[in-house]
């Protein structure tokens, strides 16, 4: 799931209707069919391993330390991504908003129980693609070449998260919150300085490893000094000489 939105960037699947867009439609969107015609797509939903689910607002789509069986495409709605302590304190890791995005296919591909648990946001449809899609159970059996490109799309996945997750390493690194934010900008800003968000301040204050007062605070320090602008989910960079002295 993308973190921030350049400007001037290619459309995504929030272009789409989410109550309305055909499942097909949205699955032309998602990552996982890159290169399928719609011959293979509907390949693909008609195969007795894809299933369409839907959850009400609150309902548990998979609990931690469930056995994978499948991956998951949003269709509609949204679901978080959470973690309790022992404690029993709920830790928000992510959201998955925008039809196309997928959730849990590192967990099924490994078959690592999950350390974490799905809840819908709201009310929420899912196409669950059973892992005997894309994954042979027997050598007599042939793959589809719906299935193939399923399996070559999710290595090119699984190589685009390791990069992200190289790029967060990186932010992680820094010292203070402000050096955070600055290497985090730095690495999605534009050409003008201009940064749109797509996911809240819940999710970035996640991925910095920081509480959300923490981040806000930090964003109206960095306003306050003349670093930035923050207008919503819109961030203008308005001393660039500065702002690189905390690179």
């Amino acid at each position: 799931m993308s973190t921030v939105r350049k400007k001037g960037g290619p459309a995504c699947c929030s272009c789409l209707s989410n109550q309305e867009a055909p499942v097909a439609s949205i699955l032309r969107c998602s990552n996982l069919t890159t290169g399928m015609d719609d011959a293979e797509i509907a390949e693909l939903l008609a195969s007795s391993q894809v299933r369409r689910h839907v959850f009400s607002a609150g309902e548990i789509v998979f609990h931690d330390g469930d056995q994978p069986h499948s991956l998951y495409i949003l269709l509609r709605g949204e679901v978080h991504i959470l973690k309790d302590t022992f404690s029993g304190r709920r830790i928000f890791i992510s959201e998955v908003n925008e039809p196309g995005d997928m959730f849990g296919e590192v967990y099924e591909v490994l078959k690592r129980p999950y350390d974490i648990y799905v809840e819908a946001a709201r009310e929420t449809e899912l196409l669950e693609i059973g892992s005997r899609f894309f994954t042979l159970s027997s050598q007599d059996e042939s793959p589809s070449r719906s299935a193939l490109l399923v399996e070559r799309n999710l290595m090119r996945i699984f190589a685009r998260k390791a990069y992200f997750m190289h790029g967060r390493i990186k932010v992680l690194a820094s010292g203070s919150l402000r050096e955070k934010i600055v290497r985090y900008l730095f690495q999605n800003m534009d050409t003008d300085g201009h940064v749109e968000l797509a996911v809240s301040r819940e999710y970035l204050a996640a991925y910095l490893a920081v509480t959300r007062p923490s981040l806000s605070r930090e964003l109206s320090a960095m306003q306050k000094d003349g670093l930035l602008k923050v207008e919503g989910k819109n961030l203008h960079i308005l001393d660039l000489e500065r702002f690189e002295e905390y690179l």
